[in-house]
């Protein structure tokens, strides 16, 4: 066994029902005095009450899917121009990910406060999208100092954006089983990830989801099992690296506009089909952590049981879109995939995804 792992630093909160005293905790021990918050208008409601107990000099509510390199540009401006020495975000990937951005130029500490299951907050990712290309990186800059999960902020995140976040995570743990730098650490980290989030997500997609009949103490317990997997998701995915899955998500996310995560959930079960039955270790991983004869087939179930998102063609995606895509897909493709990618076989997986096929 011959292998090298990075931890990154970072402190976990896990702090239902008390996000405001500990989102106030981490940020004294940063110093902050002059705290910027991100938090959109839609957020607002959420973000009010950890306000209230911060040196919140700026609220900034301009947060856009994808983070666009000009959106980016205003919001380090805006910080700088109140002087701010702190950066705590509050809501879902595109809010920790403007917030990354601040601190990619700027160098200020983030806090962040998830509201979905994005998993961005776990991780030294950026990305920006500029003239319709998403470009990502890494820097230990943008890794926030401190995550606050409060599994009451997501009550209200509606049933169907609760499961494409969800699978969205999952996907990070896919990703992390066969990522250009992939070791058994991250395997670990993703099986224990994969055996939460499908615990939690069922409960968090039943009964109409979290902001119509599981307010109490079992809807909490299903949230937090999504998040403490979400959580382990991130962090294996950011030791691991980017593979096909997120490599095709990046691409068409940017090309076409597609919301982040519906375009994760759909794209997650065709490439674990062209995958899987080329890394039998994985594979086996994975089938283990589902409870399922194969990978492919646990996977199936939970998207069943959840009732997940299945065609790129319901969220916007243009069938031309296919053949514009495959060239900008085939020059991403990681080094090590454990199946080969051509251009047939890219333009058949993009294709069922597009139809909705299941896998």
């Amino acid at each position: 066994m011959r292998f090298l792992h990075t931890t990154l630093p970072q402190r976990v909160v896990f702090a239902p029902r008390a996000s405001p005293r500990a989102v106030a905790r981490e940020t004294a021990r940063l110093g902050a005095r002059r705290v910027m918050l991100i938090a959109s208008r839609r957020a607002a409601a959420l973000a009010d009450p950890i306000a209230a107990g911060l040196p919140v000099v700026l609220r900034h509510e301009e947060v856009v899917m994808h983070v666009p390199a000009e959106v980016a540009e205003r919001a380090r401006a805006a910080a700088a121009h109140a002087g701010a020495d702190a950066v705590v975000t509050v809501g879902g990937g595109s809010t920790t990910g403007l917030g990354k951005a601040v601190a990619l130029t700027t160098g200020l500490p983030v806090v962040a406060v998830p509201t979905t299951y994005a998993g961005s907050e776990a991780t030294n990712v950026w990305g920006l999208t500029e003239g319709g290309t998403k470009t990502t990186g890494t820097d230990d800059a943008v890794l926030p100092r401190a995550v606050v999960y409060d599994a009451a902020l997501l009550t209200t995140l509606p049933a169907a954006l609760s499961v494409a976040s969800g699978l969205n995570a999952l996907a990070h743990c896919v990703d992390s089983m066969w990522g250009p730098r992939a070791d058994p650490i991250d395997r670990a980290l993703a099986g224990e990830g994969i055996r939460a989030l499908a615990a939690g997500l069922p409960a968090v997609a039943g009964n109409g989801g979290p902001a119509e009949g599981s307010r109490g103490a079992d809807g909490l317990a299903g949230i937090e099992q999504t998040l403490y997997g979400a959580h382990l998701a991130a962090v294996a995915f950011a030791s691991a690296g980017s593979g096909l899955h997120h490599r095709i998500c990046h691409v068409l996310g940017g090309m076409f506009h597609l919301p982040h995560a519906q375009t994760h959930a759909v794209v997650l079960p065709h490439v674990l089909a062209l995958n899987a039955p080329h890394a039998p270790e994985a594979e086996r991983r994975l089938a283990a952590a589902f409870g399922a004869a194969t990978a492919v087939q646990g996977l199936a179930a939970l998207r069943t049981a959840v009732d997940a998102p299945r065609a790129l063609r319901d969220h916007g995606m243009p069938a031309d879109g296919i053949a514009r895509a495959v060239p900008a897909i085939l020059a991403a493709v990681p080094a090590g995939n454990p199946a080969p990618v051509t251009e047939e076989n890219l333009t058949a997986l993009l294709c069922a995804a597009w139809r909705g096929e299941r896998r």
